[in-house]
């Protein structure tokens, strides 16, 4: 295979990860609120579901060496509090901003996390931002500002839940993101999330057991189910880990912005969510944020805060 040829690959899988992604985000916001499916019972389900699948895939391969981050107490104590804090906090919060909101504003909202982290390293090494994270942070300001407000600053546009939400699934994925590096770079990706999305569903049936069903089942909120777990959560994954392969990791995380552009579009066409001049011109503030961010990636422990970009 030339390079040109495997830079084709990579691009494609990586685009294909994130239609899967944006896909799962308009069925859930359809599930939520035309089938009345709670979103804990949703949360639930994808991460046991998926993160199951992911293990028993690596296991295929890897054999018992996914057992091998259970060996270290230090790495036990990580994987569990990414578990919660992490992987269970965005999956949550991401459901929620849909359920208020809709999909498009969700991930669009949750697209300012690379922002967040910029601000968090800038913070912690007591450094003024340079003027690509200048830069960065005034264009996510602004997106959010159009996007919330629907360009009248008199008030906002979509519930201050759905506001609440989003901004705080940003948080929780800019977390997701930076806790789990030193265990990514000892046990790999799907290793780490398999058990994260394991021992999070776990936990969270404690909050909402997995047989409390509430919804309406038919033909198409059964295949929409199907969907979020194979494509848009398990087969979604792991075209956006290949891609690694053929392609730089800071570039799939740019081209993986293709993601909030398609649940967009596909709320607009399916859903019939009003999404006018200003959400879009907000829109594309915020993803130019991914752009300008990867203009100059600061590194974080070894690895740019575009670089290791562990999606939902």
């Amino acid at each position: 295979m030339t390079e040109k040829d495997s830079q084709f690959k990579g691009i494609v899988l990586v685009l294909l990860a994130a239609i899967f992604w944006a896909g799962a985000g308009t069925l859930a916001q359809f599930l939520v609120q035309e089938n009345g499916f709670s979103i804990e019972w949703l949360v639930d389900q994808r991460l046991l579901l998926a993160g199951l699948l992911l293990l028993v895939l690596n296991y295929r391969k890897e054999h018992k060496r996914i057992w091998s981050i259970w060996k270290s107490k230090h790495d036990v104590i990580s994987i569990l509090l990414f578990s919660i804090a992490g992987m269970v906090a965005v999956q949550y919060t991401y459901f929620a901003a849909i359920k208020y909101g809709n999909a498009a504003t969700a991930t669009v909202l949750q697209y300012l996390s690379p922002v967040i982290i910029v601000v968090y390293v800038v913070g912690r090494n007591r450094k003024l931002p340079n003027k690509y994270e200048a830069i960065a942070v005034l264009m996510a300001v602004l997106g959010t500002i159009l996007l919330v407000t629907h360009g009248k600053l008199t008030g906002l546009s979509i519930s201050g839940k759905a506001l609440f939400w989003g901004i705080t699934s940003a948080f929780a994925l800019a977390f997701y993101t930076l806790h789990p590096v030193k265990l990514l770079a000892r046990y790999g990706s799907t290793v780490v999330v398999g058990w994260g999305m394991l021992i999070g569903g776990i936990a969270f049936s404690f909050v909402h057991p997995p047989w409390k069903f509430e919804g309406t089942w038919s033909v198409l909120s059964f295949s929409s189910f199907v969907y979020i777990i194979i494509f848009g959560t398990l087969l979604a994954f792991f075209f956006f880990l290949e891609s690694f392969r053929y392609v730089k990791p800071t570039v799939a995380s740019v081209l993986a912005c293709v993601e909030p552009l398609t649940a967009s579009i596909l709320s607009v066409l399916f859903l019939h969510v009003s999404f006018g001049i200003p959400e879009w011109i907000g829109t594309f503030c915020i993803l130019s944020t991914i752009f300008i961010s990867a203009k100059k990636p600061k590194k974080l422990k070894g690895i740019s805060v575009t670089e290791e970009n562990n999606h939902i």
